[in-house]
């Protein structure tokens, strides 16, 4: 199994594949990927001044850090900007995403810092493997995992006396338009949520050693013998009228939910996509002038005593 950030609703710069399905076109899909790491950035980089201020209060240092389920590599850059006294380590299980993590940092002139491991996932989780960090990043992975728990403990044991755990899962579903924008019936973003919540319990579902589990993240990390567990929420706020950048990332997300959702919507929710995704439609996403974004992702942290 490999994983990556969830390629469901939460897409902020991973993908996910599971086996026996086929494997993502990664020169068309990768770029979407990092585009919506690029466009999050701003809650990624509250989230890792979060995690700095909590190793200043602990007197710790950052001498190393994984990114686990690192796609890409756009945070892995980003957690390298971060601790810049750190090694930055991209762990994934996609040779080509690691490829691209490694043609960011070099042009970010971060390759004499950022460094990759092809592990797969769980399984790849070892320290043997991946080694110990200070910082064991990982979001929106983990949930992508059939035995969240297990994977907890995992990532817990690659830890550091004194380090921390990061865990990037949950949060408020995207929002981008008025709830009545104009097209078709009001609050198509809540129906879509809702199919793409059945989607991914379908997901969970067909995963190997797949587990039934409350997502008490915060009580998770302490059953995997973490301590002080907390977590923080970090906010995405758009205002319209968005750029060009934000206008595009949304449409590429309406493009992937349409063909998750198309076999669950009605005619007229189809045609009011159709609609938003016209780039020569006032009413579409490219041009209207209300379109915004405004989202929460939540952010998980738990010490390995020292």
């Amino acid at each position: 199994m490999t994983a990556h950030h969830g390629a469901h609703a939460h897409n902020h710069g991973h993908t996910h594949t599971h086996p026996g399905t086929q494997q993502p076109d990664w020169d068309a899909f990768a770029p979407m990927l990092e585009q919506g790491a690029e466009v999050h950035t701003p809650v990624y980089d509250q989230a890792t001044a979060w995690l700095r201020e909590r190793f200043a209060a602990s007197g710790g240092s950052v001498r190393r850090v994984l990114d686990v389920g690192s796609g890409p590599g756009v945070l892995t850059c980003l957690l390298a900007r971060a601790f810049p006294e750190a090694e930055v380590v991209a762990v994934d299980g996609t040779p080509a995403l690691l490829e691209r993590a490694r043609e960011r940092a070099a042009r970010l002139g971060l390759d004499g810092r950022v460094t990759t491991v092809h592990a797969e996932l769980p399984e790849g989780l070892d320290p043997a493997v991946i080694g110990t960090a200070d910082l064991v990043w990982s979001s929106k992975t983990v949930h992508h995992l059939g035995d969240q728990p297990a994977a907890l403990r995992r990532l817990a044991a690659a830890l550091r006396p004194g380090g921390l755990l990061a865990l990037g899962e949950g949060g408020l579903p995207t929002r981008f338009l008025p709830r009545d924008a104009g097209l078709g019936r009001p609050d198509l973003l809540t129906r879509l949520d809702a199919i793409q919540g059945e989607r991914f319990a379908e997901m969970r579902a067909e995963l190997p050693d797949a587990t039934e589990t409350v997502e008490d993240w915060p009580g998770l990390l302490t059953a995997a013998g973490l301590t002080g567990a907390t977590s923080r929420s970090f906010l995405l706020d758009l205002p319209a009228p968005l750029g060009a950048a934000a206008r595009d990332f949304l449409r590429n997300e309406l493009v992937r939910w349409r063909e998750a959702a198309a076999d669950r919507l009605d005619d007229g929710d189809l045609a009011t996509l159709a609609r938003l995704l016209d780039p020569d439609d006032e009413a579409g996403i490219m041009r209207r002038p209300d379109a915004f974004l405004l989202t929460a992702s939540t952010f998980h942290v738990a010490a390995r005593e020292k």
